[in-house]
């Protein structure tokens, strides 16, 4: 059951307020929007991944690599993905565990690690390809509309981590 408010009942509880205030609804969230959305894609995602031994980050480390179709560094998927440090680097020694990634130092600056997959990890894709097939058939939005959303949010998160550059 949801308590938000409609926009009926906002129109009119709401109509004395000052603009400003009437914003502090929660059905005027945009981040509230997009974190809902978020987490019901990733839902939707994470019961079709597991039968594979996936999890949602797993499956975004393993489209950043066929998308490459070479080793990326480590800073490389970090920014593809916008994955912190402290996230990434767990998730790919479990992926390294699970036979699905290997890692190796470079052997000019050490101080980036090459991330490759292996061939079970290139064995996932067709089927990772089915997942993404049936997470689009199980979304209310036609294919179009789909589209037009990811375009308007790339749009905005490119220019929201314009404003606030990574540190390195």
């Amino acid at each position: 059951m949801s308590v938000f408010i409609t926009d009926a009942s906002f129109r009119s509880e709401a109509a004395d307020l000052p603009p400003r205030l009437r914003d502090l609804y929660v059905d005027r969230q945009l981040c509230l929007a997009l974190q809902v959305a978020a987490s019901q894609v990733t839902r939707i995602y994470r019961g079709l991944l597991d039968p594979l031994g996936l999890t949602y980050p797993q499956y975004l480390v393993l489209i950043a690599l066929w998308e490459a179709e070479a080793q990326l560094t480590m800073r490389q998927l970090r920014r593809t993905l916008s994955m912190d440090t402290g996230s990434l680097t767990p998730l790919i020694k479990r992926m390294e565990v699970s036979g699905l990634v290997t890692r190796a130092r470079d052997t000019v600056d050490e101080r980036l690690v090459w991330v490759s997959l292996t061939q079970a990890g290139w064995d996932l894709r067709d089927q990772v390809a089915d997942v993404r097939c049936e997470v689009v058939r199980r979304l209310p939005m036609a294919d179009a509309d789909i589209a037009d959303l990811r375009e308007k949010l790339q749009v905005m998160n490119a220019a929201l981590q314009a404003e606030t550059p990574e540190d390195n």
